[in-house]
């Protein structure tokens, strides 16, 4: 197959990436498998869904780390739902900064979680660029 076919490009981005550590390669696979002619989509479906959800609870972390004093446990449930949310689309990097932010908010660290929203709001951001990139070369080649 030529290079420069968009289905191979397809294939190029999508093992990009797998091979950056953006997406958990089994569990992306898992949710593109889902997909049949009744639901061709249904992983950029599940994705913005993502998006949508991953937004909210950005603003409700950032709502809660503004308050004072810190509802460390209503923080810990929010960020349990994140890596959950992130974990089930296998977004990798997304999973394991909000992993880190837990480790600052069991310790009732507001410094190290304030600084650790940002690596997470900066690993989702990247992620959502990637996938919607990804996605509308998938919807390109049909």
């Amino acid at each position: 197959m030529d290079r420069n076919h968009p289905q191979h490009q397809v294939l190029h981005m999508r093992r990009s990436l797998f091979d950056q550590g953006y997406i958990d390669k089994e569990q992306f696979i898992q949710l593109e498998e889902l997909q049949d002619d009744a639901n061709p989509n249904f992983a950029e479906e599940i994705v913005t869904l993502f998006y949508t959800d991953s937004a909210r609870l950005i603003q409700n972390i950032e709502q809660i780390l503004v308050n004072r004093p810190i509802d460390f446990a209503r923080l810990d449930d929010i960020l349990h739902q994140f890596k959950g949310s992130s974990s089930s689309i296998g977004a990798k990097k997304v999973k394991e900064a909000c992993t880190q932010l837990r480790e600052y908010c069991s310790a009732e660290n507001a410094e190290g979680c304030m600084r650790t929203l940002q690596l997470v709001k900066q690993e989702y951001a990247v992620l959502k660029r990637k996938l919607e990139t990804y996605f509308q070369m998938v919807r390109q080649v049909g």
